[in-house]
């Protein structure tokens, strides 16, 4: 049936219930002004989780810095922190690795600046350089305000599938002389009732033959205040300190120097013989110290200062740190891998 005019029908009752109908409460307000905080902060939340952008300075280097006709190895990582920042670290000639605060990049450049370490000044380590078809190129500027160029390559993996199978044992020192070794400057080192001793600072020393994957035995002597170091294929320091009582960090005894910190500190008095048994397959490594274990199968990020080279992906020798004072070894036993 048609609708007629001024005959009932819904739009009175609809009349009525708006006229009548009650003013939005408080906790309606409260529910949409809560609704748009969820809408803000969930859209908030989804851009600090922006997946980052890759930068091709990423990953970690193995550098060489040419000084007066000299090179020098060097070591950089860099990786992202947040969304768009880049930092990093930085291992030079000496010392340990540093952190970058900020590494900035512009297209293919990139600069960044460290504050000293040990360097007697108050002056940044400014770097500046290229990335180009995964090799880096550049300037470094040390403390000392000299300028040198500086080349690098990505630090290889090193990872490895399989375990290795060992070889025979190999004697490294015979007990009565430097055969096999080699001092790396004036030689102060001698060898007196079967022990390897170097009295005072001077230079280090290295073996002969290099080696790949190893397990290492080596037993050290040092006066009370004195530093030495184990170094792996010549350039990854297992750090030897008069340290007893010290908690463990990464410059004491039988730390990774500046990288890994041993899970407990082991050392004994200054003048007693203690003992390193080092595993080393790729990047990893395992430290025994006087018969306890402080470090398990932990990545080496790189080079530690003091490295013969950069060139990770190469076997190196054992060499031990003679420049740092008085210091003793005995029994130094290798067993390569096959």
């Amino acid at each position: 049936m048609p609708l007629e005019l001024g005959t009932e029908s819904h739009i009175i009752p609809t009349f009525k219930y708006k006229k009548n109908m009650k003013k939005p409460s408080f906790f309606f307000y409260f529910s949409i002004a809560f609704l748009l905080f969820l809408v803000v902060w969930c859209s908030s939340i989804n851009a600090q989780h922006e997946t980052p952008q890759p930068s091709a300075i990423e990953g970690r280097w193995d550098l060489s810095i040419t000084s007066n006709g000299k090179v020098i190895p060097s070591w950089l990582e860099v990786n992202h922190s947040g969304i768009r920042t880049l930092v990093g670290h930085f291992v030079g000639s000496g010392g340990s690795a540093r952190p970058i605060s900020q590494v900035f990049v512009e297209g293919a450049m990139f600069h960044f600046a460290i504050p000293p370490q040990w360097e007697n000044t108050d002056k940044d380590l400014k770097v500046n350089g290229r990335v180009e078809a995964d090799k880096l190129s550049g300037t470094m500027t040390m403390p000392d305000g000299n300028t040198y160029p500086f080349t690098g390559v990505r630090a290889p993996s090193l990872r490895t599938v399989k375990q290795p199978v060992w070889g025979p044992p190999i004697t490294l020192f015979n007990g009565k002389d430097l055969t096999g070794w080699t001092a790396l400057g004036t030689n102060q080192w001698m060898v007196e009732s079967g022990v390897l001793k170097s009295a005072k600072s001077g230079a280090n020393i290295r073996t002969d033959k290099t080696f790949k994957d190893f397990k290492l035995h080596v037993e050290f002597r040092y006066p009370k205040g004195s530093n030495s170091g184990v170094y792996l294929r010549g350039r990854y320091e297992v750090q030897i300190e008069d340290s007893k009582g010290s908690e463990p960090w990464l410059g004491g005894l039988g730390a990774l120097y500046g990288f890994l910190k041993p899970s407990d500190m082991v050392a004994k008095d200054p003048g007693e013989w203690q003992s390193y048994d080092i595993t080393l397959i790729g990047r990893r490594v395992t430290v025994i110290a006087n018969g306890k274990m402080i470090i398990q199968n932990q990545e080496i990020p790189g080079i530690t200062g003091g490295a013969l080279d950069s060139n990770e992906g190469e076997p190196g020798p054992i060499y031990f740190q003679g420049d740092h004072g008085a210091i003793e070894f005995r029994n130094i036993v290798i067993t390569p891998a096959k």
